[in-house]
C-alpha cells in the first residue's frame, strides 16, 4: 500500500515503478481496498472462513 510519505530517500515516481513492477496487477494497493477485506472479514458473509491467510496484496505474495 502507497503511503504519501514512504520515500525511503528516492523520487516517488521511481519507488511507484520499482513496486508496480513486482506487482502482477501493476499498480500500489489503496487503503480502501484494505480496509474493505477487513470488513468483509469482519462480516456474516465471512462467516464460514477459518484459518486462512488473506493476501490483499495485488498478486504479489503470488510472484
Amino acid at each position: 500500500m502507497w503511503r504519501p510519505r514512504q520515500n525511503f530517500g528516492l523520487e516517488q515516481k521511481a519507488i511507484r515503478a520499482q513496486f508496480t513492477s513486482i506487482v502482477p496487477l501493476g499498480r500500489m494497493g489503496k487503503p480502501d481496498e484494505i480496509g474493505k477485506a477487513a470488513v468483509f472479514l469482519g462480516s456474516d458473509d465471512a462467516s464460514f472462513i477459518a484459518g486462512v491467510e488473506l493476501f490483499v496484496d495485488g498478486g504479489a505474495a503470488q510472484v
